[in-house]
């Protein structure tokens, strides 16, 4: 399992000036993929674009007002992580187990059983000196 972590930035709000972009949105397309192409040098893959509520203090009353930020999100592999995963498996070795010889066949005849109900035999109780019951 590969664990990313994750950059978030604002998109951009202006489009870049180039020779031959005429219009709005071939001059905000191209700063959109200056911004991905430079992250992705540095190896953050662009997962999505998103609009989130931002609460903000309105003047001097201390009021508030929700604005809308437009942010991009990128990730890349750990790399700790991604170097382990990128070396090859070494099968583990299994301990030795033992080596077993044929099961040997037993001789002679099992002892009979007797009910559950038959008086068990008594054990005869030797005092151990020094100890006594309380």
């Amino acid at each position: 399992m590969q664990r990313y972590e994750f950059k978030v930035i604002p998109a951009p709000r202006k489009g870049e000036k180039s020779r031959g972009l005429k219009t709005v949105e071939d001059r905000f397309a191209l700063a959109l993929t200056s911004v991905m192409n430079e992250l992705g040098r540095d190896g953050w893959d662009y997962v999505r674009a998103d609009t989130l509520p931002v609460d903000e203090r309105a003047g001097f009353t201390g009021g508030t007002k929700t604005t809308f930020q437009n942010m991009l999100v990128f990730r890349r592999v750990i790399e700790a992580e991604a170097n382990i995963a990128a070396q090859p498996l070494a099968v583990a070795q299994a301990p030795a187990l033992p080596r077993l010889g044929p099961a040997e066949v037993p001789t002679g005849t099992a002892p009979a059983l007797g009910s559950a109900l038959a008086a068990a035999p008594t054990v005869p109780v030797v005092a151990t000196p020094g100890l006594a019951a309380e």
